[in-house]
């Protein structure tokens, strides 16, 4: 049985809707830091992990849109929120919402190369601080990175740190 096949989605950027005109996005990519460590009465060095790599997301706009471009250059401590709507399918014909919050730093932006007669795209591309993927209302993944909060499958991993550090 196939279950959970993204049959579509839609994206908003800072509250506006962009159905239809988003080409392709990409979620972020999640990954640990590690450091190898080997000392005295270890036969081999081990992985040790160090806290996460970067969170990144870009998305691409078939659309040169006067409000995403505005967004590039915020003052510090302004964040452009995304919102991701996605639809999944099983072959029994249930469908299940999938939705990615996101909050960031417009980071870089791409208007590409402008061809009369073809389509002309704006990639953008975030740097993260917020995080979060619901699947069906079950929430698997928060990270909050100001907030050194790390909740997967309902476990913050982060919470006996925080408690450590008097956070």
């Amino acid at each position: 049985m196939l279950d959970d096949i993204l049959k579509n989605m839609a994206l908003f950027v800072d509250g506006r809707g962009y159905a239809g005109n988003v080409e392709e996005l990409t979620l972020p990519k999640l990954a640990l830091k590690t450091e190898e460590f080997r000392n005295g009465g270890m036969d081999a060095p081990i992985e040790v992990e160090m806290g996460m790599e970067k969170l990144e997301s870009e998305f691409t706009l078939t659309r040169f849109d006067k409000n995403v471009l505005k967004l590039f250059g915020l003052a510090p401590g302004q964040l452009t929120p995304l919102t991701i709507r996605g639809a999944v399918v099983s072959d029994d014909g249930r469908q299940t919402p999938v939705v990615v919050y996101l909050q960031g730093i417009v980071r870089e932006m791409d208007p590409g190369n402008w061809k009369p007669g073809d389509k002309a795209t704006l990639k953008v591309s975030l740097s993260l601080r917020y995080y979060k993927l619901t699947h069906g209302g079950d929430v698997l993944h928060e990270i909050d990175i100001p907030n050194m909060v790390r909740t997967i499958g309902g476990v913050d991993q982060l919470a006996a740190t925080r408690s450590a550090l008097g956070l």
